[in-house]
């Protein structure tokens, strides 16, 4: 078995695909060794990732130890940051960290980070914390108590069964202080429906208004062809991706059996994020850029959180394969997270999208939001039989269209479904 030290110089190394560094990490095996260093390039981006955030907060020491790079413009940032850094991170590792944990390096490793994300929750809710965190000032924490609560649903077991009950009392006490915040006419209405979902999976009591208003806001929403406004109008961004498609369908998934309708929504929703991932494959280069439009960009590979959230979900559509996805995701995450520049001499994200690149960067943008990149590797929570992980390598749409492959035509998705 490698050692630790092996295991975590994967986050570190130049990974430049199959001409880059050989496996230095013992996975869960797939049948093609090859594949094996695919995923753990994947571990080692979420080691990477995880551990400045997760030692700092659980040793109650994430105010004292995080930078906060702002936005050229922004004051407040300080105020909201750790918020954003711990949520947006624990969104996108929840799946990895709920996988069994068995005698691997992988699995020691995951195993370890999910101690730290239990004592970090403690902390950041804890009143009594050097590192409590506002949950409730201003606008801004309805944004992270939402990522978070996201986080706690998608890791049950691994970050709020294992916890001790004073620490669920502290997070429902902190996730219900962000009530009185109200959500604009956009994507923000998926935040409160997030955070109501999760405090009724609690078994605390739900407001109805909150939870449903996002869901009713964005059926009318929809435009057609696997697309959501972002408030009533088309936006060109990834905000499909950062929020909407994913949130509605887990929000969806809680309530659909409550009446015919939400399960009619609810099969909708699944169609369509299907459809959305299809779109989301398609605009991925073989070298791992995209399109970079609109707001939030240096979300960097969070950008296709729903192309992610499909395949770990198995709610691709037969026209996509999961090893298109796993080729698409792994050059993406290449592409926005090996960038010279993308961390900080000790470790922590910079503003920008390939590199630092600072005036990428809104006025709402700091060291916190940057996590959310971690979205993107919501597949490591399948496991390396699935064929995510283990199916041959195949090229991606974009590639095999520019190489004269005699493709199906794309069509879009028929009338409202």
């Amino acid at each position: 078995m490698k050692t630790r030290r092996e295991f975590l110089k994967l986050g570190a190394v130049s990974l430049l695909g199959a001409s880059g560094a050989s496996s230095l990490v013992a996975v869960e095996s797939s049948p093609d060794p090859k594949l094996d260093d695919v995923r753990s390039e994947w571990c080692g981006v979420a080691l990477r990732l995880a551990d400045p955030v997760l030692k700092a907060a659980s040793d109650r020491e994430l105010k004292a130890r995080m930078p906060v790079e702002s936005a050229a413009g922004a004051t407040d940032r300080q105020h909201f940051s750790h918020l954003e850094a711990v949520s947006r991170l624990l969104t996108g590792l929840a799946p990895w960290l709920e996988l069994d944990t068995n005698g691997t390096q992988e699995g020691v490793e995951r195993m370890r980070m999910a101690a730290l994300a239990r004592r970090t929750l403690d902390s950041i809710s804890d009143p009594n914390s050097p590192d409590f965190l506002n949950f409730h000032d201003g606008r801004q924490p309805l944004v992270d108590a939402a990522f978070l609560a996201q986080a706690l649903m998608r890791a049950p077991t691994e970050l709020w069964q294992k916890l001790e009950s004073h620490v669920k009392a502290n997070l429902v006490a902190a996730l219900r202080s962000t009530r009185p915040i109200s959500a604009g006419e956009n994507n923000w209405k998926m935040f409160a429906t997030t955070i109501e979902v999760f405090l009724q999976r609690a078994g605390a009591s739900r407001d109805d208004n909150r939870l449903f208003e996002g869901l009713e806001k964005h059926a009318k929403w929809y435009l057609g062809d696997g697309i959501y406004g972002d408030g009533p109008e088309f936006h060109w961004d990834y905000y499909n991706s950062f929020v909407i498609q994913p949130m509605l369908v887990e929000a969806l998934e809680a309530v659909a059996k409550e009446s015919p309708q939400l399960s009619a929504y609810h099969q909708d929703a699944v169609t369509r994020i299907g459809r959305f991932a299809a779109i989301q494959e398609r605009l991925i280069a073989p070298d791992g850029s995209y399109p970079a439009i609109g707001r939030s960009i240096t979300y960097r590979c969070g950008a296709f959180q729903a192309l992610a959230f499909a395949a770990w979900r198995d709610m691709l559509p037969s026209t996509v394969t999961p090893s298109q996805v796993r080729a698409a995701l792994t050059a993406v995450i290449r592409r926005t997270l090996n960038a010279p520049g993308t961390f900080d001499d000790q470790g922590w994200l910079r503003i920008g999208l390939a590199g630092h690149q600072p005036s990428l960067g809104e006025s709402y943008i700091s060291t916190g939001s940057l996590y959310l990149c971690s979205t993107a590797l919501l597949p490591l929570g399948l496991p390396p039989t699935h064929p995510f992980w283990s199916a041959p390598n195949t090229r991606g749409t974009w590639e095999k269209a520019w190489a004269g492959d005699n493709l199906q035509a794309d069509h879009a998705l028929g009338g409202k479904a």
